[in-house]
């Protein structure tokens, strides 16, 4: 498979990942499954607060394999801190994975549950000097995930995202995407889980704090469907919809998950 077309596919998906990127069968690699019996209630982490410039939103896109809003982090605009960091993380991008069916498509499992979608808030830790450097350090990126799942009420939170969605149907498009605060798609509770890990596409560095929030955000059946009419294609090739961007829970091999509630 080549360098550049690793993707979700039986030829190019993540049970292949590793001949391109030996790193994606590395020790601490992301997703996980979290089994309540195992996690660690640890009483000294701390609250976590996201102070985010709704001016720092600069484009949505779609690059075939997610949907992607990008964020200005030149300087510390709109940061993270708190928990289980040290210092103020800058926020990047945000980006999802989703299922061909709202009966799965997170990432990481919980007890068993897949949700229809997972959220990842991806932020780096400055004192790196720059994102590319904070890659190589075991704690360079905090990324904030949140569960998607399928219930009654359509999440308007999501409807900006979603909205855009006509505007890049197919891979490579792009859209201006301003004044947006990602903060109104945290849920009500704080709660969460963290340990460390990796990024869950290649080449998969293991420079992640996880935070992962215990309260779904709910989102419709309709909203999710929206996410699947994107393309993986371009515009000039058969539309295929761009479904099941999951990688499969990773072995712990050793790893502690904590939870900062009983």
């Amino acid at each position: 498979m080549a360098q550049s077309v690793w993707g979700y596919d039986s030829d190019n998906g993540p049970e292949r990942w590793h001949e391109n990127y030996p790193l994606a069968k590395g020790d601490k690699q992301s997703p996980v499954e979290i089994n309540s019996k195992d996690v660690q209630h640890d009483s000294s982490l701390a609250a976590w607060h996201a102070s985010y410039d709704p001016g720092a939103a600069k484009t949505i896109l779609n690059n075939g394999r997610t949907c992607r809003v990008v964020f200005d982090d030149t300087f510390d605009r709109s940061v993270l801190r708190g928990g289980p960091l040290t210092g103020a993380y800058r926020l990047r991008q945000l980006h999802l994975h989703w299922g061909s069916s709202d009966d799965h498509g997170s990432e990481h499992v919980i007890d068993g549950v897949k949700y229809a979608a997972e959220l990842h808030m991806v932020h780096w830790n400055p004192k790196h000097g720059n994102f590319a450097g904070a890659l190589k350090q075991p704690d360079g990126v905090a990324v904030v995930g949140i569960f998607l799942k399928v219930g009654k009420t359509p999440k308007p939170e999501m409807k900006r995202i979603l909205e855009e969605i006509e505007n890049i149907k197919t891979k490579g498009k792009e859209a201006p995407f301003q004044h947006f605060d990602p903060s109104i798609l945290f849920p009500k509770s704080r709660d969460y889980w963290t340990y460390q890990g990796s990024f869950t596409t290649p080449p998969c560095e293991e420079c992640i704090t996880w935070i992962l929030l215990r309260e779904p955000i709910e989102v419709s059946s309709d909203q999710m469907a929206k996410l699947r009419s994107l393309s993986k294609n371009n515009e000039n090739e058969p539309a295929s919809p761009l479904v099941d961007n999951w990688r499969p829970p990773q072995p712990l091999k050793g790893r502690i998950v904590r939870a900062s509630f009983k």
